[in-house]
């Protein structure tokens, strides 16, 4: 790879099977890998082996459009998303609509979609995960 390149990854504290769910249903993600720390082909450290951690996604990637987003279930403390949105823009007032219902579901709705002077729809959103999204048209 010559070109720096830049990804989102995230960490759900044990949540990520139903994030990729959430996700695959609410922005049409595509789900393209899943691995669980109990199929990882090297051996994991000591404190890496219980029964708990073993059933948890030690690593995940989706698609949503064109980008690509990792994921982790995580193996320490609790984390939780702050200081930062991920930006989802879509086409039509009508994807907005449908994306924002979705992740709102469960969520916070942080502002209201509404038409702004650079967008016919714009709002923000933190899921029922925590993550924090701004919703875009840009037509």
């Amino acid at each position: 790879m010559s070109t720096p390149l830049v990804q989102p990854y995230l960490i759900f504290s044990g949540h990520l099977e139903a994030a990729l769910e959430f996700y695959r249903t609410a922005l049409n993600a595509k789900i393209e890998e899943v691995m669980h720390f109990r199929d990882c082909p090297d051996p994991l450290p000591p404190d890496m082996q219980t029964p708990e951690l073993q059933g948890k996604i030690m690593h995940a990637s989706f698609r949503v459009g064109d980008t690509l987003l990792m994921a982790s279930d995580g193996c320490g403390p609790a984390e939780t998303f702050s200081g930062f949105s991920l930006s989802f823009a879509v086409a039509t007032e009508a994807e907005a609509d449908r994306a924002f219902t979705a992740l709102a579901d469960g969520g916070t709705v942080t502002m209201p979609l509404a038409k702004t002077f650079w967008s016919p729809r714009f709002g923000m959103v933190t899921d029922r995960f925590g993550v924090s999204w701004m919703v875009n048209v840009i037509p």
